[in-house]
């Protein structure tokens, strides 16, 4: 974690949703902007989220009819938010750590090179010592 005198933060997704991907990076940014040192951690279906390929083409609420996906997409344009890689380039830029867990990378058969640049694998028990156990607030999406 980027060392400052805020919070130590610990955000895990483990969604490839898109309005879950998108408010567990803004809620990261916003936490970081405040002075807090973040670090995220993607797995389970997360780690699609962090796939250089997959990242642009997240599904925005997929168990509901198509229009309404396309709705809120539509209402996300039109307020000119930024991309989900727009988030991670400002994040990382802003001194977040951004992690992806080994073993979902292992089972969605991606390597490292396969991730968003500036992701890097996790050492799982590592992360859980230093970062979630020390961490002041842990939120999960």
């Amino acid at each position: 974690m980027k060392k400052t005198d805020g919070k130590n933060v610990s955000v895990m997704c483990f969604h490839d949703e898109l309005c879950q991907v998108y408010n567990a990076l803004m809620t990261a940014l916003s936490l970081l902007r405040e002075g807090s040192n973040v670090t995220i951690f993607f797995g389970s279906r997360g780690i699609n989220a962090v796939h250089k390929d997959k990242v642009n083409d997240l599904k925005c609420l997929p168990d509901q009819p198509i229009e309404v996906g396309e709705a809120v997409m539509k209402k996300m344009d039109d307020m000119n938010l930024p991309s989900v890689e727009d988030l991670f380039i400002m994040l990382i830029a802003e001194g977040a750590k951004i992690l992806a867990c080994p073993l979902n990378t292992a089972l969605f058969e991606m390597a490292s090179n396969d991730l968003v640049e500036g992701v890097v694998l996790a050492d799982p028990a590592r992360y859980y010592k230093e970062t979630v156990v020390q961490a002041d607030m842990n939120l999960t999406f």
